[in-house]
C-alpha cells in the first residue's frame, strides 16, 4: 500500500492533462491515500481488528460556467481515462453557475511546505499486536480500579495515516499529510433496579507519544463510570446548566454548522443577516485557527489552493464573519476566508481548528458559585433546527445544590434556543482540552429548560 506522495502528484497531473485535452477550461485534481488500523478488546478478548488502506482520485472540471465532478478508486491508466470522460460527459448536463469559478491564481498559496507538525513517522510502524496490547491495558486498568466494575463495552486503539495532493491546471500544486491516534475505554457497572451505567474516556493526538497513558485512560473511565451510580432524573424546571468541555465542544460544533457559507446562502442558518450584531455573551470569542501546530484541523492551504488564515468568527459576543469558500463568498457578495475544503471533488467551506477562547476562572469556581443547576457531562440524540436555532438534547451529569454535586443525573432533556443559550453564557472557565478540531472550555448558561420527571 505504501507509495510516495510523488506518485499521487504524478497521477493528479496526468488527469489534469487528460482533462485539458478533452477541451475543459479548468481542471482540478485531488488524489489521496490513507491507512487505518483499529483494534477492539472486550473483557480481555480481541473482538475486532480492522486494517485497511485506500487510494482515490477526484476530478473537478469547468467549461463556460458549467462545473462537473467525477471520482475513482481505479488508478490504472484506463481508470483515469474513464474518470476524465465521465466528468466531461457530466459537463454537458450541468447548469451554468458563474459563482463557482475558481480562486484567483494570483492569490494561490506560494509556500505549501510549512511544517505544522501533523505527521508522526512512528505511527506507521505501530502494528496490530501493539494496538491490541494498548487496548487491553486500558480496559484492564479500568476493571482493576474497582471490584464493582465487571463489565465493559470494550476498549479501542486506532491509528490513521493520510496523504493528499492537489493539482490545478491554473498553476497550483500542493501536498499534505497527517497522522492521528486515539485510545478509548467504556466500562459498565451494574446499578440498582437492573440498570447499567456506562462511562467513557479517551485520549487522542497526532503524535503517539503525546497520548495519555493506557493506565490513566482506564482509571479515568472507571471513575466516570462509578460516579454515575444512583443517577436519577430531576423535576422539570428552569435552571443554570454548566457544560463540561466535552459537552461544551458539542455546543460550539453545533454553532459552527450555522456559520458555513453554504448554510447562509441557502438560507438554512438562523445567523443569516446577523453580521455585526451580538450572537453570544460578551464572554464568548470564537476563532478558527488553521495554523496551530499539531492541530487536528490544521492546514497550510485550503481546498482551493489559498493560504489559510486565522478567522475571528465571534469577538466578545459580536458576530464578525462566517467561514467562506469562493463560491459561497460570491453568492453572499463577500470575500473568501480561505476556509474551503474538498470532499472528493466537492468544494465547500469548513472549520479548521475551531476554538472558544478560555476564560480566567476555574471550573470548580463556576460550580461552587452555582446555587442550583445541572452539570452536563454528556449529551445524546440530536435535536437542533439550524433555521430557527431551537435546541433540545438528552443529557446526563450531576445536580448541583449550593455549589456542590448532590447526585448524578440521567434521563433528562435540556432545551432552549441556541441564540439565547450563547447570549446567556455568564461564566467561562480556563480548562480548554484539545482532543479534536473543536475546542471549548467549561461554560455556564444562566438558564435552560430541564425536562425530567
Amino acid at each position: 500500500m505504501n507509495s510516495s506522495p510523488d506518485i499521487l502528484m504524478s497521477l493528479a497531473r496526468q488527469v489534469v492533462d487528460l482533462a485539458l485535452k478533452k477541451g475543459v477550461d479548468i481542471a482540478e485534481a485531488s488524489a489521496g491515500q490513507g491507512w487505518e488500523l483499529s483494534a477492539k478488546v472486550r473483557l480481555g478478548e480481541v473482538e475486532l481488528v480492522e486494517e485497511a488502506g485506500h487510494k482515490s482520485l477526484s476530478l473537478r472540471v469547468r467549461r463556460s460556467d458549467r462545473v462537473a465532478a467525477s471520482s475513482t478508486s481505479d488508478l490504472r491508466p484506463e481508470g483515469l481515462v474513464q474518470c476524465v470522460e465521465h466528468a466531461a460527459e457530466l459537463l454537458e448536463l450541468s447548469e451554468p453557475d458563474p459563482d463557482s469559478r475558481p480562486a484567483d491564481p494570483s492569490k494561490h498559496c506560494k509556500n505549501t511546505d510549512v511544517d505544522l507538525r501533523l505527521f508522526d513517522e512512528s505511527l506507521e510502524k505501530l502494528d496490530t499486536d501493539q494496538a491490541i496490547r494498548l487496548a487491553r491495558s486500558a480496559e484492564e486498568a479500568a476493571l482493576r480500579h474497582d471490584s464493582r466494575l465487571k463489565l465493559s463495552e470494550g476498549a479501542v486503539f486506532g491509528r490513521a495515516t493520510g496523504e493528499t495532493v492537489l493539482v490545478f491546471s491554473n498553476g497550483f500544486e500542493g501536498a499534505r499529510r497527517g497522522t492521528q491516534a486515539s485510545l478509548s475505554v467504556s466500562p459498565v457497572v451494574e446499578d440498582s433496579g437492573g440498570k447499567r451505567r456506562r462511562g467513557h474516556y479517551y485520549t487522542a493526538n497526532r503524535f503517539f507519544d503525546q497520548l495519555e497513558s493506557a493506565q490513566l485512560v482506564g482509571e479515568t473511565a472507571a471513575i466516570r463510570t462509578l460516579e454515575q451510580l444512583g443517577a436519577r432524573s430531576v423535576a422539570t424546571c428552569e435552571a443554570s446548566v454548566i457544560f463540561h468541555p466535552d459537552a461544551a465542544r458539542s455546543i460550539i460544533g453545533t454553532f459552527a454548522e450555522c456559520i458555513m457559507g453554504g448554510a447562509l446562502w441557502r438560507r438554512s442558518s438562523y445567523l443569516l443577516g446577523r453580521i455585526g450584531t451580538p450572537v453570544a455573551s460578551p464572554l464568548v470569542t470564537l476563532v478558527d485557527d488553521p495554523g496551530r501546530p499539531s492541530g487536528f484541523g490544521s492546514r497550510v492551504f485550503d481546498g482551493e489552493g489559498l493560504t489559510c488564515r486565522v478567522n475571528t468568527v465571534v469577538e466578545n459576543g459580536v458576530y464578525l464573519s462566517p467561514l467562506l469558500d469562493c463560491t459561497s463568498a460570491r453568492k453572499l457578495g463577500m470575500t473568501t476566508t480561505g476556509s474551503a475544503s474538498r470532499h472528493g471533488a466537492q468544494v465547500s467551506s469548513s472549520i479548521s481548528n475551531f476554538l472558544m477562547q478560555a476564560g480566567s476562572v476555574s471550573p470548580k469556581s463556576i460550580i461552587s458559585n452555582t446555587k442550583s443547576g445541572l452539570y452536563v457531562t454528556s449529551m445524546m440524540g440530536f435535536g437542533f433546527n439550524p433555521v430557527t436555532g431551537d435546541f433540545s438534547r438528552g443529557a446526563s451529569g450531576f445536580w448541583i445544590e449550593d455549589g456542590k454535586f448532590l447526585h448524578p443525573v440521567s434521563e433528562v432533556t435540556i432545551s432552549s434556543n441556541l441564540d439565547a443559550m450563547l447570549k446567556s453564557i455568564d461564566a467561562v472557565a480556563d480548562d480548554c482540552i484539545v482532543r479534536s478540531s473543536i475546542v471549548a472550555p467549561t461554560f455556564r448558561v444562566s438558564s435552560m429548560t430541564i425536562a425530567g420527571q
